[in-house]
């Protein structure tokens, strides 16, 4: 799933909201900034940035070969890291470890620029010329990564811009492996190159129809499109998608969506968060969309299955050997042992340490408990009045610890260490178990829609439940805005637990508590439910901690 997690941080932009779990073996998905949503239906573009372009130098008096030569030409790289404001910083600086080597396969040019090598990541500006092999908007790797003397790969994450003005694909490979020793000699290898292109299928979907419509597609490695509707408050529309495939390749690295259109052509934009690409149990995934009722049912709505497809390939390795090194940005950078508790969050909390590189700060956050979330949405550094913008990342195979991580806007860290320091967090949300009790009983289960309300802890409830297709589903949602959601519910089948499979899959702290659960080839007309958790959320509230007083 890599390829389909870097196409949807270039759509997204590294969106912080990520779809809750299924299972609590899952939890570490919520905090994760790889998701596939993308806020009121519209991809983000790109922050703009008024910049005078640098002026380009190309000075190439000899036709690259397969080995790497010297590249003498200088990009802008402002606009591709306007979620990276520390490494653009770092470049304004004049910092970064100065490569400009370039390898050419089969008239394509992958060249490697500049690196940044700290105590916090390791992160590479390079672009990526596909010639007359060029086709199609976008570009994708089987492999990226760094190769290291003994061959292991070491991956991460990548994300590129088409310049148009001259023709090569900028990008960057981020990784939060750091050099053990001050220097090391490394290979930057790019392995299978695609070239991507859209594609486009129109699926005679009845949005007025309330039964499950399965569409064959049967084409560029797509099986089938399974539909269904749902009337929501509002006047909306849940719009359930579920795509099977028949290549592996394609799932893996393909973004595949529902787009509808008015009788004009023009797009009908989602009415809410939309969830994309959530994986099933059977390799198929599924993705959710609300619109207007009156506009989805309207008269000459039209339905296509979007996806990327595969225009070509360039089989072969692109390879570029270098000498990392970390001495340029080691020497300003500093950790600090902070051991300062959060007594305000459940868990044990504390800031364990901080650590300043001149491309980003990371407060580590420690807890006693584990698989416990951050608690809240938005959090910001206060650096002497100036205010960094953070984002929560879990450590990997650390689940009692997580990062907060700050780029270094404007900042150096010979400054930061002179100024006073605050930790702001706001919008809490909080995560509840259930308490092993029933919460609700169904009865008279039909195809007709029933409804009943039951509490949950101090909130009331209301829970829809009805048949459709053979299976049960039962919606939740709850009138008082600081009730968050239920996030999944079980019954017992003897002692074991029989899950509810998520079929709303809401924006963790969205604001939106409705849910749905779906119980495949249910047989009862009676049943008694439980809750697995559900959340609350104070979007008013407040934290703040202070980490250090000024020098």
């Amino acid at each position: 799933m890599e390829r389909l997690e870097n196409q949807m941080k270039n759509q997204m932009k590294h969106s912080n909201t990520v779809p809750y779990p299924d299972f609590d073996r899952m939890w570490s998905s919520i905090q994760q900034g790889e998701l596939r949503t993308a806020a009121g239906g519209e991809l983000a573009a790109p922050r703009s940035r008024s910049r005078k372009r640098t002026a380009i130098a190309i000075s190439l008096s000899v036709a690259l070969m397969a080995t790497p030569v010297y590249a003498a030409v200088t990009y802008d790289w402002s606009n591709l890291l306007s979620f990276r404001a520390g490494i653009e910083t770092a470049l304004e600086q004049g910092l970064g470890q100065t490569i400009e080597q370039s390898v050419t396969r089969d008239g394509i040019t992958l060249t490697l620029h500049t690196a940044f090598t700290d105590e916090n990541r390791t992160f590479l500006l390079y672009s990526l010329d596909p010639g007359a092999s060029g086709k199609g908007k976008n570009i994708g790797f089987e492999n990226i990564g760094l190769q290291d003397a003994d061959g292991k790969l070491i991956k991460g994450y990548y994300y590129h811009q088409w310049n148009e003005e001259l023709q090569v694909f900028q990008g960057y490979f981020e990784t939060d492996w750091v050099l053990n020793e001050r220097q090391a000699e490394m290979e930057f290898v790019v392995e299978n190159i695609r070239f991507i292109g859209d594609g486009s299928q129109t699926i005679a979907f009845r949005p007025d129809h309330p039964e499950t419509q399965t569409f064959e597609i049967q084409k560029d490695g797509i099986d089938t499109v399974t539909l269904q509707s749902f009337d929501q408050p509002g006047d909306k529309v849940l719009l359930n998608s579920v795509i099977t495939f028949t290549d592996p390749a394609v799932q893996s690295n393909s973004w595949v969506r529902i787009e509808a259109t008015d009788k004009e052509g023009a797009r009908i934009k989602e009415t809410e968060t939309p969830v994309f690409g959530t994986p099933g149990a059977s390799d198929e995934y599924s993705s959710q969309q609300v619109f207007s009722a009156a506009s989805l049912r309207a008269e000459g709505t039209t339905f296509q299955l979007k996806y990327e497809r595969t225009l070509g390939t360039a089989d072969g390795t692109w390879s570029l050997g270098t000498s990392l090194s970390k001495k340029q940005l080691e020497d300003s950078s500093f950790r600090e042992r902070l051991n300062i508790p959060i007594t305000e969050v459940p868990g044990g909390t504390k800031i364990d340490e901080m650590i300043v590189t001149p491309t980003q700060v990371r407060l580590v956050l420690t807890r006693e408990e584990k698989f416990t979330g951050a608690h809240y949405m938005n959090y910001k550094l206060d650096v002497g009045g100036k205010l960094l913008h953070g984002s929560v990342w879990l450590v990997p195979n650390q689940s009692n610890k997580t990062e907060l991580r700050f780029e270094m806007a404007g900042l150096t860290p010979e400054s930061l260490a002179q100024q006073p320091l605050t930790l702001i967090a706001n919008h809490r949300v909080d995560e509840y178990k259930g308490d092993g009790r029933p919460v609700v009983r169904l009865t008279g289960i039909s195809t007709e829609r029933q409804t009943i309300t039951s509490s949950v802890g101090e909130y009331p409830v209301t829970w829809t439940y009805y048949m459709k297709d053979g299976n049960l589903y039962v919606e939740s949602s709850s009138t008082d805005s600081a009730f968050g959601g239920v996030n999944q519910t079980y019954y017992l089948d003897g002692k074991d637990r029989e899950y509810g499979r998520p079929a709303i899959l809401g924006v963790f702290g969205d604001g939106n508590n409705q849910h749905m659960d779906v119980y495949e080839n249910y047989n009862g007309t009676e049943q008694e439910l439980y809750i697995y958790n559900y959340t609350t959320t104070q979007p008013d509230d407040e934290l703040r901690v202070p980490i250090r007083h000024g020098k």
